[in-house]
């Protein structure tokens, strides 16, 4: 009811209509929508404008996130500078299918989290368009689903605040060179126009991972007295290699090797969004958007088949060698190839496609492709009133949204052999896909072809009132989201197939209060909740009768619960000229959490609910200005870990259930054991010094403690140094960034950015996994002779990790018209 009565109010007139505008510059909490205009969220929530991104030399957004935003901390699974896993409070946003994603993300009012999944590609997002950035903690229910843990609000400029013709081009180690051009100003008539492009290109720093990206960005705007209208659109064209995670002998080896290749993504997306607003008068505004997206996403990922290890796939038989002949092959053995003479076997794996017998366990290479097409469209409106109640000053606002989204994904695994460059040499033939179809009882289908419809209803409303220097902020959000999958290749539902029709809905609500009792000195205080349904991925891979080799493979669609998530946080804030110091403690608890747990069959799994898990820690944030020096500093104690207890697979694991050492099986998760690759410590500073007029030198420092690596949730594994190769968690590490800006003339920038100044060796991820090479890099299906149980024989784990980048240097000039 608080939220109506405003209405009765309505025609209280404020003492001044000056006061409410300059109020409504920062608020508690905020919407996606608020993001868009003047309003900016109130700390415990980091801002950074344009100019503050431009100053850091920051490659893009993540780069500077990574640097400067406290409690962000990036895993560079896939290894890539625009492919990273953005991890705020161990909450996570990621462009990896079959990531729980913890965090929501926004672009003037249009969420970016994509329909299928809710996984975020940042290499989608142009930071020359970027004027400003809000990272919003906490479980805000206004920012909707995937909001578990906080959400990034990204606002675009525009003609009118960001005038003139700016040009920046940069070149780097690993032959990385950068554009970036953007162009503003009024036209006449209330209008302006905004446009901006990006490109990327390298060659990247470990082998075979070349990537270039384009974006593109424009607006137009017309500001009236009262009314303002603009219709921006913007367009991405990457393509990108991300080759993961390397076997930790391997890196000491040669730190530049991959696993397996290729690992390549190419994304295009389009965006179109309109948005309005119009002031009834100083009390009344209603705000809106209207958007329509389009995003083409194709992979290929040469990868090894686990179903060859501990295999013979060396020395083809009599029948093999006669099908090699047939279709015309020579060359190949008639005895005596054995794991000892051939490092990158492959005449079995021909000659088992050749004859549709056994490639998935002859062939020790698959390449998988998918292709994704998503479209996705929608509209949302704010209301908002300003009026005096009860002798305090109220704003109420009430939201509406409706998004509807389509999706098409197709995913298929051919079989092949590796070769000695780690890539997949595919063969056709009668088996050369992996469909089920194989006279073997092992044969698996990893074909999927999907299409997925998904609408999403929303309601929201706030009421924030103020009482001389406190504001109270109370809120809710309706969710309800319906998902409608079809299964092309198995339809009609049951076991095996995708076939489902599910609704989600939630009502979530939240509190927040802000009190400054003195000048300098400030209380806030929040509590709130979010929810997340199952992505697809989640859904297509739940059912424990049809259990998946991998999270983003798909099969099977029993229901899961959405996942909740309550925060609660509160904090001080103290502003002593020139120092403003933030101290805030918080606490996420998930209940439903989704994990994906091993099934009775080895090397299986699938996606469930289960118990809960925690986030909570501390939060310290220092700013500053002391003449012409600038410094920060954030710190942050994230105790991350599972409040239930839960069996997951745990093959690569010492202490694991299995038969014997190497034989796989499963760990048990103990409440209290700590959640992999997130960090207990995480420190940042930084510190800019104008020099003079004309010259600025900055450095800034991140320094992080370990992380558990995944495959060990019970943080239980030793390794033993014949089966089980290397720790279960990552060093932690500290690096420092240096850079140099020097203003020759007005409107002139060089700049020199060096990022990890001491070229230090350390790992932003870790996992645990079975290892298809020896030391020197060959391929060895069965590490062991014995022993044999069950007709099975041990293999070899380690540890694989995702190096971080070395040194590099970057040199560059920016130029303003």
């Amino acid at each position: 009811m608080a939220w109506f009565l405003p209405l009765i109010a309505a025609t209280t007139p404020l003492p001044s209509a000056e006061p409410d505008r300059e109020a409504s510059d920062i608020v508690i909490t905020a919407t996606p929508l608020d993001n868009r205009g003047d309003q900016v969220p109130a700390p415990p929530a980091q801002t950074a404008l344009a100019a503050d991104i431009e100053r850091a030399h920051a490659l893009d957004l993540t780069d500077y996130l990574r640097r400067m935003s406290g409690g962000v901390f990036i895993n560079d699974v896939q290894n890539n500078p625009l492919q990273p896993d953005v991890n705020y409070r161990g909450f996570t946003a990621s462009p990896l299918l079959g990531t729980p994603q913890g965090l929501s993300v926004y672009l003037d009012g249009v969420r970016l989290n994509q329909p299928f999944g809710d996984v975020v590609s940042w290499d989608l997002i142009p930071k020359s368009a970027i004027a400003r950035i809000s990272v919003v903690p906490g479980s805000d229910p206004l920012f909707g689903r995937n909001s578990l843990g906080g959400a990034i609000a990204i606002a675009t400029k525009d003609g009118a605040a960001d005038k003139g013709v700016e040009l920046e081009v940069s070149r780097g180690s690993w032959g990385r060179h950068t554009v970036e051009a953007q162009a503003g100003g009024p036209i006449g008539g209330g209008l302006d126009l905004f446009a901006s492009g990006n490109w990327f290109e390298e060659r990247g720093w470990r082998d075979a991972s070349p990537s270039r990206a384009f974006q593109a960005f424009g607006k137009l705007r017309w500001h009236g007295a009262d009314t303002s209208v603009s219709l921006s659109g913007s367009h991405a064209d990457t393509d990108l290699n991300g080759n993961g995670l390397q076997e930790m002998r391997l890196l000491a080896a040669d730190r530049a090797s991959v696993y397996s290749q290729p690992d390549t993504t190419r994304n295009r997306a389009w965006l179109a969004n309109l948005s309005a607003e119009h002031r009834f008068s100083d009390r009344l505004s209603l705000s809106g958007t209207l958007f329509w997206r389009r995003i083409d996403t194709d992979t290929i990922n040469g990868d090894i088949n686990d179903d060859a290890l501990g295999e013979n796939v060396y020395q083809p038989d009599a029948a093999e060698r006669a099908a090699l002949a047939a279709a015309g092959y020579s060359g190949f053995p008639s005895s005596g190839e054995t794991q000892a003479n051939t490092p990158f076997p492959k005449w079995r794996c021909i000659a088992n496609i050749l004859l549709n017998s056994e490639p998935n366990e002859k062939c020790d290479g698959l390449q998988n492709r998918s292709k994704d097409r998503q479209r996705e469209w929608g509209a949302s409106a704010e209301l908002t009133w300003a009026a005096r109640l009860a002798g305090a000053r109220s704003r109420t606002t009430l939201g509406l949204g409706y998004i509807r989204s389509v999706v098409d994904f197709a995913q298929q695994s051919q079989f092949g052999y590796l070769t000695p460059d780690r890539g997949v040499a595919i063969v056709a033939g009668p088996g050369a896909f992996a469909d089920g179809s194989q006279d073997s009882e092992n044969a698996f289908d990893a074909r999927v072809d999907l299409n997925g419809r998904t609408s999403t209803f929303s309601a929201y409303g706030l009421e924030s009132i103020t009482i001389d220097t406190l504001t109270i902020d109370l809120s809710a959000r309706y969710d309800r989201t319906a998902i409608r999958n079809r299964d092309r290749i198995s339809p009609g539902g049951g076991t095996g197939s995708l076939d489902s029709d599910q609704v989600f809905a939630r009502v979530n609500p939240s509190a927040a209060a802000r009190w400054t009792p003195v000048h300098g000195v400030t209380f806030d205080a929040a509590l709130g909740q979010a929810s997340r349904a199952p992505s697809a991925v989640e859904l297509g891979c739940a059912d424990p009768a049809s259990p998946c080799r991998l999270p983003n493979a798909l099969a099977g669609d029993p229901p899961l619960k959405q996942v909740i998530a309550t925060t609660m946080e509160t904090g001080i804030g103290l502003t002593v000229t020139p120092f403003a110091l933030r101290v805030g403690l918080f606490r996420t608890v998930s209940r439903d959490d989704i994990l994906f747990v091993a099934s009775d069959v080895s090397g299986f799994g699938y996606f469930r609910n289960f118990g809960r898990t925690r986030r909570q820690g501390i939060d310290i944030d220092l700013t500053g200005t002391i003449g012409p020096l600038r410094v920060s500093a954030h710190y942050t104690l994230l105790d991350a870990t599972y409040r239930s207890a839960e069996l997951v697979d745990g093959s690569a694991n010492s202490s694991a259930d299995g038969v014997a050492p190497g034989f796989g099986g499963t760990i048990a998760i103990a409440k209290g054991d700590r959640i992999p690759l997130v960090p207990r410590n995480l420190f940042k500073a930084a510190i800019g010094w104008d020099v003079a007029r004309f010259l600025t030198l900055d450095l800034d420092m991140i320094a992080s403690s370990g992380v558990y690596a995944r495959g060990n949730e019970n943080n239980a594994h030793r390794p033993d140094g014949v089966y089980y190769l290397g720790p279960g968690r990552t060093a932690g590490y500290a690096l420092l960034n240096a850079g140099l800006e020097l203003r020759p003339g007005k409107g002139v920038r060089f700049f020199v950015q060096v990022s990890n100044l001491f070229d230090k060796r350390y790992a932003t991820a870790a996992q645990l996994a079975a290892t298809g090479f020896d030391a020197q890099g060959s391929f060895v299906a069965r590490p062991f002779a014995g022993p044999v149980i069950g007709g099975e024989r041990p293999l070899q784990y380690s540890t694989f990790s995702a190096p971080g980048a070395p040194r590099s240097l970057r040199i560059g000039a920016r130029i303003r018209f």
